[in-house]
């Protein structure tokens, strides 16, 4: 199996608690992967220290690059990341990829993603959407990239937050082509 080169971005829209899971998850899975390259925005990290009371995203040990920093690898083609996850992916960061506006490292990383037909995942969390955000999410799509709402699941049973939380990282980490185990349903 080839090891995956993975960017995760992580923005600023509620949902901290699914990128933790999938950093969390990804550490699990490290002989399936090459690299992990994790760009967050500003608001990310205030949202996560609200939601999860901590600042433990700087305690993963992947390679973690400024949000303007476009010297990171996966800011061009030629670097060969596979798979991109924006988790949670806010609504502003959805419409400035879905028009090729590449104002960040976060939004230049999905449009290098885009361009060069690779997997673009974007887990989307906002309520209700408008059409410009349905607009936005099937012009990404169309683009080649897979909208995955932040909607649990819960045939599974889950029994606390974490539990039903980690429903949709199991899809995500599926979608991204990694291996993993996780509730299937109607399998023993």
């Amino acid at each position: 199996m080839n090891k995956k080169k993975i960017v995760v971005a992580i923005t600023g829209a509620s949902g901290s608690i699914y990128a933790k899971l999938l950093l969390d998850n990804l550490l699990k899975l490290s002989d399936q992967i090459e690299k992990v390259g994790v760009v967050m925005s500003d608001n990310a990290k205030e949202v996560w220290r609200f939601e999860l009371g901590n600042e433990d995203y700087d305690h993963y040990p992947f390679t973690f690059y400024p949000k303007m920093d476009f010297n990171a690898p996966f800011a061009s083609g030629s670097a060969k990341f596979d798979t991109m996850i924006i988790i949670p992916c806010s609504m502003g960061t959805l419409g400035r990829i879905a028009h090729g506006i590449s104002n960040d490292l976060i939004s230049r990383a999905a449009d290098v993603v885009l361009k060069e037909r690779r997997k673009l995942i974007a887990v989307v969390r906002d309520t209700p959407f408008s059409l410009i955000h349905i607009n936005n999410m099937k012009t990404v799509t169309e683009a080649g990239g897979i909208i995955c709402p932040a909607s649990p699941s819960f045939y599974s049973l889950p029994k606390s937050i974490e539990e039903l939380a980690q429903t949709v990282v199991s899809r995500v980490i599926d979608l991204a082509g990694l291996s993993m185990e996780s509730y299937r349903w109607n399998e023993e």
